[in-house]
C-alpha cells in the first residue's frame, strides 16, 4: 500500500530510480515495519520550469517524494522514514538536502484495495496474509 510517488525535473537515470526504489523499500519495510511486497515507488519526470516556490522557479535539483501510507505509524516512526529517504535520496543523486522534499499522509487500511483485498491494519499483515489464495500468497512471499 504504501505509495511513494517520486517527482523531478532533474532526470533520473534508471539506476538512479533503482537505488531509490531500493532505498524507499528498505526504510518503509525497516521503519514502519511492513512487509516490502505492499512497496510502490513511482516516478514523476516534470518538465523544467514546470515547479514554482513561493512564486519563483524551484531548483532544477528539487525532488519531492510523496507518501500515502496505511494509518497508525507514530511520528517517531514517520520522521524516521524522511529523515532517511531525504539522506539516501540526496547522497544517491549528489544534490543537497535541502533540495529534498518529503512527505507523508496516512490513509486509513479499510479506505484501500490492493490484491483484490481491502488492506490489514497495520501488525495484520500475516494474518491478511494467510487468508489470500495461495498462488497470490506465493507470489507476495517471493517478492518480500
Amino acid at each position: 500500500m504504501p505509495t511513494y510517488a517520486v517527482s523531478s525535473a532533474k532526470p533520473l537515470t534508471p539506476d538512479e530510480r533503482a537505488r531509490i526504489a531500493e532505498s524507499v523499500t528498505a526504510t518503509h519495510a525497516a521503519e514502519a515495519d511492513a512487509p516490502r511486497y505492499f512497496v510502490q515507488v513511482i516516478f514523476h519526470a516534470l518538465e523544467p520550469g514546470a515547479i514554482f516556490i513561493g512564486g519563483a522557479p524551484a531548483s532544477p535539483d528539487h525532488v519531492w517524494i510523496r507518501a500515502d501510507i496505511r494509518a497508525g505509524r507514530s511520528r517517531e516512526q514517520k520522521a524516521r522514514i524522511m529523515t532517511r529517504l531525504m539522506r539516501e535520496t540526496s547522497a544517491i543523486l549528489g544534490i543537497s538536502e535541502q533540495d529534498v522534499w518529503v512527505y507523508i499522509s496516512d490513509i486509513p487500511a479499510l479506505g484501500v484495495l490492493e490484491f483484490g483485498n481491502v488492506l490489514p491494519e497495520p501488525g495484520e499483515e500475516e494474518r491478511w496474509l494467510a487468508a489470500l489464495p495461495k498462488e497470490l500468497r506465493d507470489k507476495l512471499r517471493r517478492s518480500a
